[in-house]
Parts: structure tokens; C-alpha cells; sequence
């Protein structure tokens, strides 16, 4: 019998991830967009990126979810989920695609991006003379795959650029600081923090009204890993306040983000809706291939998810 592979993600488009899957996985595993299964005891792998609730239930002889991203923590906390392996995906393309909006993240605070475009809106030619990168520095919170590279690149420009992680870690270019205790401080010195932290439930709304207070008084903020870590109200206020000088944000606690959510008409916010890093389908294609073909030999996995951790 022909496995299938049941295809559910609502912005991805199921053309283009078929025709790339479909000449490395062959004719003995046919790719159904999940609206059109036809035999739902043949579906034995899912490609997801948050399926509606209720769909893992249509497929009893599912034996591998594949999320379609790096970020797992809403498909680990779903109560449909069946006990089957779950891999996320590692494409070298995706973390250079992360790396390239923190940069550009950074960029336009440490250049002082917002004043020139309200500047722009006010029709005022409103100089100010930019400070050497070495002269501002960048925190970046979580060094997990896709925040160690974001770091990596973000020193690479010169930037005095410091990481924050749970373990040591190092990395060219980059002064890590561990734990709890050293958050703080971190915060307190950073003309700019980026937040790279995964969705765990000891990080969930980890920056908090204290994290903010702890921020350096006209420090930008941005987030480019899950909205819940950030307490939305604490932003919203440190921003009214003036205490924070501005945010680049590309994540929500809720998405799409309310239209009126006072975010977005906040000076000096900028907001992306959730394209800071997507799976492309030629470059990820590959690993998703090898880890069909592991469970029809019964070989081991690569980057398979840890629901304990939560990544």
C-alpha cells in the first residue's frame, strides 16, 4: 500500500511544497493536500504548521508529525496530539533568513531609523549624526540554533554584541552571559535587546513589567521568537512611557495581530506579520525526505522535538 503524506498549513502554499517533496520521495508515497485525502488509514506522515483542532484525529496510522518551522511550542501543547515522533526543521536557508531580519532589526534602531521616518512624516530634514556600532550594545536573549546565528551576524557588523542563555555557549564576536541572575544587568546595559527566546513554560511571558523596568531608559526592544514570552501590556506601557524608544516586533501572544491592538499606533513600532524566518521548499525539502525515509526503514531521526523541553 502507498503511504501518504497529508499536507495542512494555511500560509504555505501545498504546490509548491508537493513539487519539491515529490522527486525525492518517489511514487510509493503520495503527497495530499489534507482537504483532499482520500484514504485516511493510508496517511502515515503529516506536514503541519498549526492544523485546526481536531485534525490529528482523521489519521489513526500517523506515525510522524513534521512541523513546518523551527518554532514547536503550539504544536506541543495541543491536546490532539498523537504520541508519535514530532521533528521540526533545521534549513541552513531559514536561519540565514533569521540571521538577515535581526540584523535588519538592529540596523534600524541603532541607525535611528523611527526618527527619520517620523521626521519624514512631519516633512522635517531632521539630522542625526550616527554613533560607530562598537558604541552600541546588542543582547540577544536565547541562543538556541536560530538565536546563536542571529548573534553571530549581529557581531559580525561590530556591534558590542552579548547573549543570554541558560548554558555557556561560544561564539565569535559574542560575550555570553548564563542564568537568572545575570538577566538583569544584561538588560540594564543594552542599547538594543532581541529577543530569540523559544516558548517554554519557564519562559512564558519572561519579559514581564521588571524586564522592562530593568531596560536601559531609550533602549529599543525586538522580538522576533514568540509573542507570549513578552507580557503585551508591560511592552505597551514601557513604550507609552517613553522608557523603551521604540520596537521592531514580527510576533504575538494573538495572530493575526487585532486591529485594534494599541501597538500599532505606537511611535517608533514597527510590525511584521510573522515572516521573519519561513521554511522555503527546496532547501527543507531534503531533511524532510530523510526522515520519511527513516521511519519506512526504521532508522533514527534528525531533529526530533523533546516535549518535555518543548523544543
Amino acid at each position: 500500500m502507498t503511504d501518504t503524506l497529508v499536507f495542512c498549513s494555511g500560509p504555505d502554499p501545498f504546490d509548491a511544497w508537493r513539487d519539491a517533496l515529490a522527486p525525492l520521495l518517489g511514487e510509493d508515497v503520495r503527497i495530499e493536500d489534507a482537504e483532499a485525502v482520500t484514504d485516511p488509514a493510508s496517511v502515515r506522515f503529516a506536514l503541519v504548521w498549526m492544523p485546526p483542532e481536531g485534525f490529528f484525529e482523521r489519521f489513526p496510522n500517523l506515525e510522524l508529525v513534521i512541523n513546518l518551522g523551527a518554532g514547536v511550542d503550539r504544536l506541543v501543547a495541543r491536546d490532539d496530539l498523537p504520541d508519535v515522533p514530532i521533528t521540526r526543521l533545521s534549513d541552513p536557508e531559514m536561519g540565514k533568513m533569521m540571521a538577515g531580519f535581526a540584523l535588519f532589526a538592529v540596523l534600524r534602531h541603532a541607525r535611528e531609523i523611527p526618527h527619520f521616518e517620523a521626521a519624514q512624516a512631519r516633512r522635517e530634514w531632521a539630522y542625526r549624526h550616527p554613533r560607530a556600532a562598537d558604541e552600541i550594545t546588542v543582547a540577544v536573549l536565547g541562543l538556541g540554533e536560530l538565536g546563536a546565528l542571529a548573534a553571530t551576524e549581529i557581531a559580525r557588523q561590530g556591534f558590542d554584541t552579548h547573549g543570554w542563555a541558560t548554558r555557556p555557549k561560544e561564539l565569535p564576536g559574542v560575550t555570553v552571559h548564563c542564568g537568572d541572575d545575570a538577566l538583569p544587568e544584561l538588560l540594564g546595559r543594552a542599547d538594543i535587546v532581541v529577543c530569540m527566546l523559544p516558548l517554554t513554560p519557564a519562559t512564558a511571558e519572561r519579559l514581564d513589567a521588571a524586564a522592562f523596568a530593568a531596560m536601559k531608559p531609550g533602549a529599543a526592544f525586538i522580538n522576533l521568537s514568540r509573542g507570549e514570552v513578552v507580557d503585551e501590556a508591560a511592552l505597551v506601557a514601557a513604550l507609552r512611557d517613553g522608557h523603551l524608544s521604540g520596537a521592531t516586533l514580527d510576533v504575538f501572544a494573538h495572530e493575526p495581530l487585532a486591529s485594534d491592538h494599541p501597538l500599532w499606533t505606537l511611535p517608533g513600532v514597527l510590525i511584521t506579520p510573522h515572516l521573519a524566518s519561513v521554511a522555503l521548499p527546496k532547501s527543507a525539502a531534503p531533511q524532510i525526505a530523510r526522515n520519511i525515509r527513516a521511519v519506512q526503514r526504521g532508522e533514527e531521526l534528525v531533529n526530533e522535538v523533546s516535549r518535555v523541553r518543548g523544543y
